[in-house]
């Protein structure tokens, strides 16, 4: 009895030395990976302490000092992510506190032993070291999105939290951490439960955004409890994406900015009021929304949640579900630029697109661009790029660098093209992806639709500048590309005019109609330029085959028939012409 008392005292005493100085450490870390190195000695060190005590068999007088080790030492792997070690050794403790009441309840699930282990504890000592324990069996759950395990021990997790104010709440304070035989715990339990409370609001929210007014209720209600600001910032967050999927968008963002007052970091809340004003149709907002995102995200640790430092245990922990992490997901900073540069020209601020596009290709460019590689992947590739950007050069009356840009496309592409380029199953309407085509036909296809692309816009650059011949030997080079894409069904009408858009797998047939469309009716025009009326009466009439929803093409048509003389057939083309809507730049 007199080793087993020195033994006890001396473990108790180790125990309190090696919290001390993790809560010392904890406070005085100067970076992360220093934190990180600590971390793992101070887990290492409880549990060297902890298999000593496990070392002989479980005793009631030893059951305190056991119990608050394993609680230290779970809190330092969970602190690591090293969840599968926490369970197993809360597992190995509620086993271990029912062999000393002597029950065997036959069985490992955690449920079970934990309510054996609150059935079995008598003392009110003993029951909130047990409740510490289950406190961290929740966070390991919570941690591992085993919602249904939380859901099954309902009961208990409702104990927790109406004793919250309890737990912890004992001898082992911290205004009587000197008294040297009671054993120190590294975190407060009483702090655990606030964290856990939130946390659990925010990911059972995240999974039940479609359950209406229920989860927005509870997620209104851990809007106002005490916690770290990125926490309150998502429980708002929340509460805007159900009130966004019960269509109630002015609602919606009204909580996206009390997200953002919270913590001006959480930017996913500034993607998502990007969203809703997409969705509205509120063009302006939604680009000064992509603006502001585009600028906090090219700041250090924009990503960053604003979590209170100096805490052993991280909230972002216990928020690793899929569900939240879709929610909280926010694209690179190149992404938001380029949304933002298509949006602003499709929408006919074409020099505020310029400039973006410009700014894009610059920061691709730009060897210390910080996580360009990681944001690449997300982008269209560089020569579809540099054409959407040459696209808007053109739209703003910038020819010359328009054809500069087309020319670096050319040069990337031309010597790698395939001299044919087959298709299979038309009868879809599409050519075929990687379910027929080789990736390497597939690459070949694409890189010949980007040159003639490029072809495309140096004759509109031509076009503009007024030098017709020019103009036309570049249609003629976009018309030779084209035409060496063939279809194996000679039956197939490839005329037949298609409203599908294009996708990221496969290409589709339409698209190789409108550029037909496009290069003809270009070519046609600068025929008519020059007085070649018969050849711009030919390209004129088959880009409308292609492309029946040319205006530009049917407009001319008339012209030329007009002047040659046909005014009967050119006064019934106008006609038709203007009795079709004009189609938008967006479509």
């Amino acid at each position: 009895m007199i080793q087993s008392t020195s033994l006890l005292e001396s473990w108790t005493q180790e125990n309190n030395q090696l919290a001390s100085s993790c809560k010392q450490d904890g406070q005085d870390a100067p970076n992360r990976e220093h934190n990180l190195f600590r971390q793992r000695r101070w887990s290492s060190d409880f549990h060297k302490l902890l298999r000593k005590i496990q070392g002989i068999p479980p005793h009631l007088d030893r059951a305190q000092l056991e119990l608050s080790v394993a609680y230290n030492t779970c809190v330092c792997f969970t602190a690591q992510s090293q969840f599968d070690e926490a369970e197993l050794l809360l597992t190995q403790s509620a086993q271990r506190l029912l062999q000393i009441a002597g029950d065997d309840p036959g069985t490992s699930d955690p449920s079970v032993l934990w309510r054996e282990a609150l059935k079995s504890v008598t003392g009110a000592a003993l029951r909130r070291d047990v409740l510490n324990l289950l406190c961290l069996q929740w966070g390991v759950w919570l941690a591992k999105s085993r919602l249904n395990a939380m859901q099954d021990f309902q009961e208990e997790m409702s104990l927790l939290e109406a004793q919250s104010g309890a737990v912890g709440n004992d001898c082992r304070a911290e205004t009587k951490e000197n008294i040297p035989n009671i054993p120190i715990l590294v975190l407060d339990p009483r702090r655990l439960v606030d964290l856990l409370k939130i946390c659990t609001t925010i990911v059972q929210g995240a999974e039940r955004l479609t359950e209406g007014w229920s989860v927005l209720s509870a997620l209104q209600a851990a809007s106002a409890s005490p916690a770290p600001r990125a926490l309150i910032a998502y429980t708002h967050l929340l509460s805007g994406s159900c009130l966004a999927h019960m269509n109630r968008p002015q609602m919606a963002l009204q909580c996206y900015r009390k997200a953002l007052e919270a913590d001006p970091r959480c930017v996913c809340a500034l993607y998502q009021s990007a969203l809703i004003y997409r969705r509205l149709e509120n063009l302006q907002a939604e680009i000064q929304a992509l603006r502001i995102l585009h600028s906090i995200l090219l700041l250090p640790s924009s990503t960053e949640p604003a979590m209170a430092t100096g805490r052993l245990l991280s909230p972002s922990l216990f928020l690793c579900s899929q569900s939240l992490s879709s929610l909280l997901s926010v694209p690179s900073a190149l992404s938001v630029l380029h949304s933002l540069a298509l949006k602003c020209v499709i929408h006919g601020r074409v020099s505020e697109g310029v400039e973006c596009y410009l700014d894009l290709l610059a920061a691709l460019q730009s060897e210390d661009q910080h996580g360009v590689h990681a944001a690449v992947s997300t982008l269209p590739k560089l020569p579809r790029l540099y054409l959407e950007a040459g696209a808007a050069l053109l739209m703003a009356q910038r020819p010359a660098d328009c054809m500069a840009l087309c020319d670096e496309v050319i040069g990337s592409t031309l010597d790698l093209l395939p001299d044919k380029v087959l298709l299979e199953d038309p009868g879809d309407g599409r050519v075929a992806g990687s379910r027929e085509m080789t990736e390497e036909a597939e690459n070949g296809l694409v890189r010949l639709l980007w040159t003639a692309v490029a072809y495309l816009l140096q004759g509109h650059c031509y076009s503009q500048l007024k030098d017709w011949k020019q103009a036309v030997t570049h249609y003629t080079r976009c018309i030779n590309l084209l035409v060496k894409v063939h279809c194996k069904d000679t039956g197939f009408p490839l005329q037949t005019p298609c409203t599908d858009k294009d996708a990221e797998q496969g290409v589709d047939l339409c698209v190789l109609q409108r550029l037909k469309g496009l290069s003809l009716a270009g070519r046609g025009i600068s025929f008519a330029q020059i007085d070649r009326l018969k050849e711009s009466l030919r390209d004129l009439h088959l880009s409308q085959q292609a492309h029946p929803e040319g205006v530009s093409a049917r407009r001319w048509y008339g012209e030329v028939l007009w002047r040659l003389d046909r005014k009967q057939e050119a006064a019934a083309c106008w006609e038709q012409t203007w009795s079709h809507p004009i189609p938008s730049l967006s479509e």
